[in-house]
Protein backbone atom coordinates (compact mmCIF):
# COMPACT_ATOMS: atom_id res chain seq x y z
CA UNK A 1 0.00 0.00 0.00
CA UNK A 2 1.22 3.32 -1.03
CA UNK A 3 0.90 6.43 0.98
CA UNK A 4 -1.46 8.32 -1.52
CA UNK A 5 -3.70 5.04 -1.07
CA UNK A 6 -3.41 5.13 2.63
CA UNK A 7 -4.20 8.70 2.70
CA UNK A 8 -7.53 8.42 1.19
CA UNK A 9 -8.56 6.01 3.83
CA UNK A 10 -11.00 7.38 6.05
CA UNK A 11 -12.58 6.43 9.18
CA UNK A 12 -16.32 8.52 10.02
CA UNK A 13 -16.10 10.38 13.03
CA UNK A 14 -19.73 10.47 15.36
CA UNK A 15 -20.90 12.84 17.79
CA UNK A 16 -22.72 12.06 20.99
CA UNK A 17 -25.59 14.37 20.21
CA UNK A 18 -25.57 13.07 16.66
CA UNK A 19 -24.94 15.61 14.34
CA UNK A 20 -23.03 15.63 11.17
CA UNK A 21 -19.89 13.57 11.63
CA UNK A 22 -16.38 14.07 9.83
CA UNK A 23 -14.00 11.78 7.85
CA UNK A 24 -10.62 11.74 9.09
CA UNK A 25 -7.64 9.90 7.67
CA UNK A 26 -7.06 6.34 9.20
CA UNK A 27 -3.57 7.15 10.02
CA UNK A 28 -4.44 10.53 11.98
CA UNK A 29 -7.55 8.41 13.59
CA UNK A 30 -4.55 5.96 15.00
CA UNK A 31 -2.42 8.29 15.81
CA UNK A 32 -4.64 10.20 18.13
CA UNK A 33 -6.53 7.27 19.81
CA UNK A 34 -3.43 5.86 20.92
CA UNK A 35 -2.34 8.54 22.67
CA UNK A 36 -5.82 8.93 24.24
CA UNK A 37 -6.10 5.61 25.63
CA UNK A 38 -2.70 5.76 26.40
CA UNK A 39 -2.97 9.02 28.61
CA UNK A 40 -6.64 7.83 30.02
CA UNK A 41 -5.31 4.41 31.25
CA UNK A 42 -2.29 5.52 32.12
CA UNK A 43 -4.50 8.11 34.61
CA UNK A 44 -6.74 5.54 35.86
CA UNK A 45 -10.14 6.17 37.94
CA UNK A 46 -8.86 9.71 38.15
CA UNK A 47 -9.33 10.28 34.42
CA UNK A 48 -6.64 12.66 32.35
CA UNK A 49 -7.98 16.68 31.28
CA UNK A 50 -9.04 16.92 28.17
CA UNK A 51 -7.19 19.74 28.09
CA UNK A 52 -4.02 18.46 28.83
CA UNK A 53 -4.43 15.95 25.83
CA UNK A 54 -2.94 18.51 23.19
CA UNK A 55 0.04 18.59 24.88
CA UNK A 56 0.44 15.18 25.31
CA UNK A 57 0.05 14.79 21.63
CA UNK A 58 3.06 16.93 20.77
CA UNK A 59 5.30 15.22 23.41
CA UNK A 60 4.29 11.80 22.39
CA UNK A 61 3.65 12.31 18.43
CA UNK A 62 6.82 12.43 16.50
CA UNK A 63 7.22 15.91 14.59
CA UNK A 64 7.13 14.62 11.41
CA UNK A 65 3.45 13.32 12.20
CA UNK A 66 2.42 16.35 13.80
CA UNK A 67 3.38 18.12 10.99
CA UNK A 68 0.89 16.18 8.83
CA UNK A 69 -1.81 16.64 11.20
CA UNK A 70 -2.97 20.00 11.06
CA UNK A 71 -5.07 21.22 13.28
CA UNK A 72 -4.42 19.26 16.93
CA UNK A 73 -7.28 20.11 18.77
CA UNK A 74 -9.55 20.07 15.96
CA UNK A 75 -8.89 16.25 15.36
CA UNK A 76 -8.45 15.44 18.57
CA UNK A 77 -12.04 16.67 19.65
CA UNK A 78 -13.22 14.95 16.43
CA UNK A 79 -11.57 11.78 17.57
CA UNK A 80 -12.55 12.09 21.26
CA UNK A 81 -16.21 12.50 20.55
CA UNK A 82 -16.19 9.47 18.22
CA UNK A 83 -14.53 7.44 20.55
CA UNK A 84 -17.32 8.26 23.39
CA UNK A 85 -19.68 7.38 20.93
CA UNK A 86 -18.17 4.20 20.85
CA UNK A 87 -18.07 3.28 24.28
CA UNK A 88 -13.93 2.99 24.75
CA UNK A 89 -14.27 6.78 26.67
CA UNK A 90 -16.43 8.19 29.14
CA UNK A 91 -16.27 11.95 30.62
CA UNK A 92 -16.03 11.52 34.25
CA UNK A 93 -19.07 13.68 36.60
CA UNK A 94 -17.20 16.19 38.22
CA UNK A 95 -17.15 20.24 38.38
CA UNK A 96 -14.78 22.07 36.80
CA UNK A 97 -12.93 21.02 33.79
CA UNK A 98 -13.60 17.75 31.44
CA UNK A 99 -11.88 14.73 32.54
CA UNK A 100 -11.73 11.16 30.53
CA UNK A 101 -11.34 7.91 31.67
CA UNK A 102 -11.01 4.51 29.12
CA UNK A 103 -13.08 1.92 29.61
CA UNK A 104 -11.53 -0.49 27.81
Amino acid sequence: MNDKTRDTEKIYCETPTGGAGVNIPRWKYAAIRDVILDATKAAGVEGVLFSDLPTLLQEKLPPATLEKLGSIKWHLTAVKLDMEVKGELKRLERKGPQRLMAVL
